[in-house]
C-alpha cells in the first residue's frame, strides 16, 4: 500500500540510444490495474523506442530535468512541472534526456490484451509476450536501428501543458493536468495544501484505482475502515506518516476510505486515478454514496 522511491529498486535498461534508470514504483505500493514507474533518462538518450498502445492510457509527469517529447516524428521541449498525455491507440511516442538527463513519473493503465506497437523494429506485444515470428528481444532490433531523427521543437500540442498554466480548482488546491492535457481513461490532479489542510474527503471507490505520489512537504494518510469492513475484517482506523517521495496505492474494493491531511510546512503531490462510469464512491464523513455512471448522489 505504501513504498518509497528511496527503497525501490531500479534497473538500468541501457541498449543501443536507450538508457535509463526504471523504478516500478506501483508495483510496490501495490497496484493492481494501473501502474507508475519513476525513468531516469540519461543526456541524449531515449526511455524506451518509440512505441504505442492500442489500450492503454499514459500520463508522463516530469519531476526534473529537461528532455525532449518524440510523437509521430514531431519533437517537442519539456521540463520540470510539464504534464503529458499518450491516448490509448494514437501516436507513436518516446523520450529524450536533454544535457542533464530527464527525471518522469510514467503512469499507465493495465490490460491484460494490451496491443503494443514498435514500428522501428516491426514488433507488436500481444499482452506480454512480444510477437515476430522470432525469439531475440525487439529492443535488440531497435539498438541496430539508424538514431531517431530529433529536429528543431515546435509548438506544443494540447496534449502537452505545464502545471503552471492549469487553472487551480477546489479552492486552488488542486490542477487537473490530465484532463488539461485531454485525458480521457484516466486523470491526474497537482494537489498543494497549507499546513493542516486536508484534500479530498475520506472517500473510497468500488471501481476506480488511485496511486499518489507526495513531492514535497509531509503528509499524514487516514485510512477509516467502512461499517462493512470492520464487521468482516475486524479493521481499525490507522495513521501513517508521509514525506516527499513516497508512494501510496488505493486498488478498488478495499472498503476502507483513505483522507491526506498536509504537515506543518504544508504538502504537494500528484494524484492519480482511472475513470470507471460503473464507479460507486462511498464518503463515511458525509453519510453519503455517490453513483458515478449516472451522476446520483445518494444520503444514507
Amino acid at each position: 500500500m505504501i513504498a518509497h522511491w528511496d527503497e525501490v529498486e531500479s534497473h538500468r535498461r541501457a541498449k543501443g540510444e536507450m538508457d535509463a534508470e526504471w523504478q516500478r514504483l506501483g508495483d510496490a505500493a501495490g497496484t493492481r490495474g494501473v501502474g507508475v514507474n519513476r525513468a531516469r533518462i540519461a543526456p541524449g538518450k531515449l526511455s524506451t523506442p518509440p512505441h504505442s498502445h492500442g489500450a492503454s492510457e499514459e500520463i508522463v509527469f516530469v519531476l526534473g530535468g529537461s528532455g525532449l517529447s518524440w510523437q509521430d516524428e514531431q519533437v517537442y521541449a519539456v521540463g520540470p512541472g510539464d504534464c503529458i498525455v499518450h491516448l490509448a491507440d494514437h501516436e507513436e511516442h518516446t523520450l529524450r534526456g536533454g544535457d542533464d538527463g530527464l527525471d518522469v513519473l510514467i503512469y499507465g493503465t493495465r490490460h491484460p490484451t494490451e496491443l503494443g506497437w514498435l514500428p522501428r523494429s516491426s514488433a507488436i506485444r500481444l499482452g506480454w509476450p512480444w510477437v515476430q515470428g522470432r525469439t531475440d528481444d525487439p529492443w535488440d532490433v531497435e539498438a541496430q536501428s539508424p538514431p531517431l531523427d530529433f529536429g528543431e521543437p515546435a509548438d506544443r500540442p494540447a496534449t502537452i501543458v505545464n502545471v503552471d498554466d492549469v487553472e487551480p480548482e477546489f479552492g486552488g488546491t488542486a490542477r487537473p493536468l490530465g484532463a488539461a492535457a485531454q485525458s480521457r481513461a484516466t486523470g491526474l490532479w497537482h494537489v498543494r495544501l497549507t499546513a493542516g489542510a486536508s484534500g479530498a474527503p475520506a472517500h473510497c471507490h468500488s471501481a476506480e484505482e488511485e496511486v499518489f505520489v507526495v513531492l514535497e512537504g509531509t503528509l499524514t494518510l487516514e485510512l477509516i475502515p467502512s461499517p462493512n469492513a470492520a464487521r468482516l475484517g475486524g479493521a481499525e482506523p490507522e495513521e501513517h506518516e508521509l514525506r516527499a517521495g513516497h508512494v501510496v496505492a488505493r486498488p478498488p474494493g478495499t472498503r476502507i476510505a483513505h483522507r491526506f491531511v498536509a504537515g506543518p510546512e504544508g504538502a504537494v503531490y500528484l494524484a492519480y486515478g482511472t475513470r470507471q462510469t460503473n464507479d460507486i464512491a462511498y464518503y463515511p464523513d458525509d453519510g453519503k454514496v455517490v453513483l458515478r455512471g449516472v451522476g446520483v448522489t445518494i444520503d444514507l
